[in-house]
C-alpha cells in the first residue's frame, strides 16, 4: 500500500507576542520534530488539547504555512476544511462561491458543474442559492462550505474542528460524508475535540501533546491513553463540592463514574459482562421534584441508551436535602461495541432549562471478547446497531 502522507522531522517556530509586539529572540515550538507516515486510503484522527499543535500541523500539510524545519509530502490531490467558508466571497452568492470555493479547491469548471446539485442538496441552501452569502447564518455557511470541501472528490482531505458548528443532524450528515468518502479509498486526516466522533470515522489516530507526537496506532489505544492524560481517569469524573460544580443553588454534580462488574472505575467495559454508571449530585435546596437522567451515546453521537431513576423511592416526589449517590446496572449483552459518552442530566418539571446537564461528562470503550457467548455468536461481520441485546429465537424446520 502506498504512502499518502509522509512527515519527516517536521518543526514549526513562531515568535512571542507581547502587547502586539514581537519579542526580540523569543520564541515557541508549535511543532517539535514529529515524523509519521499515513498510508493511502486511511482515515485517521489527530487528538491533542488547546495548543498541542494540532491546526499548526494541517496548516502546515495544506500548504498555508511552511515548516520551520523538516519535510512534508502529499501524494494526491487535496482537499481542505480548516475555516469554515475560507476563501468565500460574502459579495458573491452561495452559487457563484460553489464555483469560486471548488476552483481555490483545485477543482476543474466542469467538475465542480458535475458535482453542483450534489453541493447544494447537502447544504440545504436550495431557497437562498441565488442570494450573498454575506446574508447566510452561520449555519448555512458553513453547510455550505463542508459541502463543497467534501464533493470535491479529493484523494487525500484535512478536516479541522467542522464540526463544531452546526445542529446534531448536520453534525451526523458530515460524519456520513466522511465516512463515505474514508470507505471509497480517500486519506482523512481529522481533528476534533469530539472523541466519538473521532472514533467513529477512524481506525487509527495520532496524539500531539505541546507540540511533539506522544502516540500512534489503533484508535481506541490512543484515545484511551489521551483521555487518561487529560483527567483523573476516563471512565470517572469528579467535582469540587462548590459552586465551580455543574448546577446552580438548586442542585450540583459532584461525580459521574463507569464500574465494572466488579465494582471497580472502568475505563473499558466487556460488552458481555454487566457494568454500571454511578452519579452523584448534591441537593442544595430541598422541596423540589427532580429527575436524574443518564444518557449514554455512541460514535455517531446518537442516543444508545436514556434512563431515570424510575424504580427509586423519590421518583417523581419532593426530594430533600443531601446528597444522592445513584448507580444504574445495564445487563451483559445489551450494548453493542465502540467509543460511548455518558451526559448527566438533571431536571426540574418548574424550569424549562436542566439543572445540570453535562455533555459527555465520561466517556468508556465498549469491547467485545469474541468467544461465541455474547450476542454475537459466530457471526462474523460487522454490526452496525446501536444495542444488540441476547435474545430468545425459535425456529422450526419442515
Amino acid at each position: 500500500m502506498k504512502t499518502a502522507i509522509s512527515v519527516s522531522n517536521l518543526s514549526r517556530r513562531f515568535p512571542v507576542y507581547k502587547g502586539g509586539t514581537p519579542v526580540a529572540g523569543e520564541t515557541f515550538l508549535a511543532l517539535d520534530n514529529i515524523s509519521f507516515d499515513i498510508q493511502a486510503g486511511h482515515s485517521v484522527g489527530i487528538l491533542g488539547g488547546n495548543g498541542a499543535g494540532k491546526s499548526t500541523l494541517l496548516k502546515i500539510l495544506a500548504r498555508i504555512i511552511p515548516p520551520t524545519s523538516g519535510r512534508a509530502e502529499l501524494h494526491g490531490r487535496v482537499g481542505t476544511l480548516l475555516e469554515a467558508g475560507a476563501g468565500f466571497h460574502p459579495e458573491l452568492t452561495g452559487r457563484d462561491n460553489i464555483f469560486l470555493a471548488g476552483a481555490l479547491l483545485g477543482m476543474k469548471e466542469h467538475e465542480i458543474r458535475r458535482q453542483f446539485d450534489a453541493i447544494v442538496e447537502f447544504a440545504s441552501i436550495g431557497d437562498f442559492l441565488e442570494t450573498p452569502v454575506k446574508r447566510y447564518s452561520s449555519g448555512m455557511y458553513m453547510r455550505l462550505a463542508f459541502s463543497v470541501a467534501a464533493h470535491i472528490e479529493p484523494e487525500i482531505l484535512l478536516v479541522d474542528e467542522v464540526l463544531a458548528v452546526g445542529d446534531a443532524q448536520f453534525q451526523k450528515r458530515c460524519l456520513e460524508r466522511l465516512q463515505s468518502l474514508g470507505e471509497h479509498g480517500q486519506t482523512i486526516l481529522f481533528v476534533s475535540h469530539s472523541m466519538p466522533a473521532v472514533a467513529r470515522l477512524c481506525r487509527q489516530a495520532l496524539w500531539l501533546d505541546h507540540g511533539k507526537l506522544r502516540m500512534s496506532g489503533p484508535v481506541a489505544e490512543v484515545s484511551t491513553a489521551y483521555m487518561k492524560q487529560e483527567a483523573a481517569s476516563p471512565g470517572e469524573r469528579v467535582w469540587p463540592r462548590d459552586s465551580s460544580a455543574p448546577g446552580n443553588e438548586m442542585a450540583r454534580l459532584y461525580g459521574i463514574r463507569v464500574v465494572g462488574p466488579d465494582g471497580a472505575t472502568a475505563a473499558s467495559i466487556n460488552i458481555g459482562q454487566p457494568f454500571g454508571i454511578e452519579m452523584e449530585f448534591g441537593v442544595l435546596t430541598g422541596g423540589h421534584v427532580l429527575f436524574p437522567v443518564l444518557q449514554i451515546m455512541n460514535e455517531w453521537g446518537s442516543d444508545v441508551v436514556w434512563t431515570t431513576d424510575v424504580t427509586a423511592e423519590h421518583h417523581g416526589r419532593p426530594r430533600p436535602a443531601g446528597v444522592y449517590r445513584c448507580v444504574v446496572r445495564f445487563p451483559a449483552n445489551l450494548m453493542s461495541e465502540g467509543l460511548m459518552s455518558v451526559t448527566a442530566l438533571l431536571r426540574s418539571p418548574l424550569h424549562g432549562v436542566p439543572v445540570f446537564r453535562e455533555l459527555e461528562a465520561v466517556h468508556f470503550q465498549a469491547t467485545e471478547i469474541i468467544d461465541g457467548t455474547t450476542s454475537r455468536g459466530a457471526y462474523p461481520s460487522d454490526i452496525p446497531a446501536a444495542v444488540r441485546p441476547k435474545l430468545d429465537w425459535e425456529v422450526e424446520i419442515s
